[in-house]
């Protein structure tokens, strides 16, 4: 599966072959915020989706919305929220810069 595909196949695999040498962590952040639901029914639901081939967007449904969704029926991706929310404060940076460097100009013209 590529980042640049708007599908994917659900695999089973173990953590040690997908994660290799890499170090990992497994979080469960939403925990006080979504109850999770009962382990075995997060199994459940898992290994009924295996072999299927489901859309993927990087913005609206990616990994992060795929396991949340599992563990607590609410899908949501932190990674796109923060990126959405960095991204909207620069441009509303950039736009405050733009303004002060037109009113600087204009009253640079006006001194003259």
């Amino acid at each position: 599966m590529s980042a640049l595909t708007d599908k994917a196949i659900v695999k089973k695999e173990l953590l040690c072959d997908v994660a290799g040498r890499d170090k990992y962590h497994v979080n469960n952040k939403h925990d006080g915020k979504y109850p999770p639901l009962p382990p075995s029914k997060i199994v459940q639901r898992a290994e009924e989706l295996v072999g299927q081939e489901m859309l993927y967007k990087l913005t609206s449904e990616n990994c992060e919305h795929f396991v949340n969704d599992l563990r607590y029926g609410v899908p949501r991706s932190d990674q796109v929220r923060d990126t959405v929310m960095a991204v909207g404060i620069a441009g509303v940076g950039l736009a405050v810069m733009g303004l002060i460097g037109v009113i600087s100009s204009r009253n640079k013209r006006q001194k003259q």
